[in-house]
């Protein structure tokens, strides 16, 4: 068998107000060739990765610009009689009012048209058995009030010069070549998320990685030293465990660069933060190469309800 066909969508959804309070909608397209109900998706640009798929594709087949929210799952299937296998991989991504009145949709050779429906009456228009147990996923969160939800994602620094002659203190490391174009690299994928503000380690390595992030988004970067290595090498953690409290209090989508040694600590920091339950799982979303990264969903509203999920990056697509 070929090489997988790699695709990303996701399932969109809004809150619209009633007589009776709010109403769930779901968004369901209609493909024009296939003549089926599903959901937004495609596949992946040659170098994009699947968070930046699934925004665009999203974008070209709905008009809809959204950030993702929590990961609903992988879905697998065999095309041309099983000569090849397909993977998708599905968000749940809320459209805003402003973002639905924005939208540039109109019917076309791919999609014939979009339709909002009720959450409850969406899975028994689905074409297919595979996006009707992806859908399952998506209900459950709303039967739990679990889909408004905020990220907190844990960087590592990317390449950095090693510490020598030039550069006898830890915190003036810069970034190497490699690591400034990795960067650059890292600019769309979270992006993708929808960050709102980005904190960073003391440390120039650090602060580098998210400069291009925090130009093209046009934000502002909190420097904190209890993020940095030397506040880590001191001992007490005490102001490290207050902040990542307090990140996960503000419920806004937020990206935090730091070091490698410092990550297990912010993760478990997450784990008391949020109620959940530690594991294997933490020591996998720390052990990050350099520019790699950790997405930890948490519900917005219910921070108390443990993450929901964690991606880490870089994926081997």
């Amino acid at each position: 068998m070929s090489e997988d066909l790699l695709a990303a969508g996701t399932v969109c959804w809004r809150r619209v107000p009633t007589p009776a309070g709010e109403q769930l909608l779901v968004l369901l397209i209609h493909r024009t060739k296939q003549r089926d109900v599903s959901f937004p998706k495609g596949k992946l640009d040659p170098g994009e990765s699947m968070p930046q798929a699934a925004v665009r594709e999203t974008l070209e087949e709905t008009g809809l610009r959204v950030s993702l929210g929590v990961m609903l799952g992988t879905i697998h299937y065999d095309l041309n009689g099983g000569s090849r296998r397909k993977t998708v991989q599905y968000w749940a991504a809320e459209v805003t009012g402003a973002a639905a009145l924005a939208s540039t949709f109109t019917p076309n050779g791919e999609v014939q048209a979009l339709e909002w429906v009720p959450a409850a009456e969406a899975r028994a228009r689905l074409s297919y058995r595979a996006d009707r147990e992806l859908y399952d996923v998506f209900l459950r969160l709303a039967e739990h009030d679990l889909l408004d939800t905020c990220t907190v994602t844990l960087l590592r620094h990317a390449k950095a010069e090693p510490r020598g002659a030039d550069t006898p203190e830890d915190h003036l490391r810069a970034l190497t070549v490699a690591g400034q174009q990795q960067a650059q690299i890292l600019v769309p994928i979270l992006e993708a998320f929808g960050p709102k503000r980005i904190r960073s380690s003391t440390a120039r390595r650090c602060l580098e990685t998210v400069a291009p992030l925090a130009t093209h988004l046009g934000s502002r970067v909190r420097a904190t030293k209890a993020l940095s290595q030397d506040f880590w090498d001191a001992g007490d953690l005490a102001d490290t465990r207050r902040l990542m409290g307090k990140i996960v209090k503000q419920g806004k989508n937020t990206v935090i660069c730091s070091h490698r040694p410092v990550l297990p600590d912010l993760a478990r920091e997450l784990v008391l933060a949020t109620g959940s339950v530690p594991g294997d799982y933490l020591a996998a979303a720390a052990a990050l190469p350099p520019a790699g990264f950790s997405v930890f969903h948490i519900s917005r509203t219910r921070p108390g309800a443990g993450i929901l999920a964690v991606e880490t990056y870089p994926l081997k697509h």
